[in-house]
């Protein structure tokens, strides 16, 4: 997929992956689809354009860091 905006949306595979622009989004089926080809899971995981995964990364809050 190639990006349209200016300045460019960061690539699939760039940390900051997340910043690109969305162009579909379906909250009833959890899921959006970045104009940098990322699709991304509610559950904070996502699929790269090339197959690759993104385990989900939710952060770790206060409560569950203090029962481990």
């Amino acid at each position: 997929m190639t990006c349209s905006h200016t300045p460019l949306c960061p690539s699939a595979h760039a940390s900051d992956r997340e910043a690109a622009h969305c162009t579909a989004w379906y909250p009833e089926q959890g899921w959006a689809l970045l104009c940098n080809g990322l699709l991304c899971f509610e559950d904070t995981g996502a699929l790269l354009p090339d197959g690759g995964i993104v385990p989900p990364h939710r952060p770790v809050g206060q409560h569950a860091a203090a029962s481990a």
